[in-house]
């Protein structure tokens, strides 16, 4: 049977809509943003439309959270909120990353989102961890046992 032309675009889009509402439902009865955050729908569409790629890698996506949220985290800490401290905290995560090679540009907004907030050290757990670690679940269900593909690659 011959596939269709939309048809990997069309499941890339009903799965990247499955994924975020599921996590906007988690946030549904919520006083805080405990689940979502915007980067994890730039994840969602590495995970489900560039799969292949090192940067929507289970290990990328989780560490390259983690790793930027920890930078913007130990910036405010020291820093008060300017335009120089947003500048620093988003270029420290870009180093991080790169140097555990754990690079995903969507964590690059982590540290501004932090920064803008201002976030607390409890932002690294909800929504960053857990997020980060339902959105891998997630890609490791809907690539391996949906779309039967090598994930992740190797």
């Amino acid at each position: 049977m011959k596939k269709l032309f939309f048809y990997p675009p069309l499941i890339a889009g009903i799965s990247s809509a499955v994924c975020i509402a599921l996590l906007a439902y988690l946030n549904i009865n919520s006083s805080q943003n405990l689940w979502l955050i915007p980067p994890f729908g730039a994840s969602i569409v590495l995970i489900t439309a560039a799969y292949a790629s090192p940067l929507a890698q289970p290990r990328n996506i989780f560490f390259g959270h983690i790793i930027s949220s920890l930078c913007g985290l130990a910036v405010i800490s020291f820093l008060d909120i300017s335009y120089l401290s947003i500048g620093l905290s988003v270029g420290l995560a870009v180093t991080a990353m790169m140097i555990t090679r754990t690079l995903h540009p969507p964590a690059g907004a982590n540290p501004i989102i932090i920064m803008m907030g201002p976030e607390s050290f409890s932002f690294l757990i909800f929504p960053v961890l857990i997020g980060a670690l339902f959105l891998v679940l997630y890609a490791i269900v809907f690539n391996r046992f949906i779309c039967k593909r090598d994930y992740p690659t190797k």
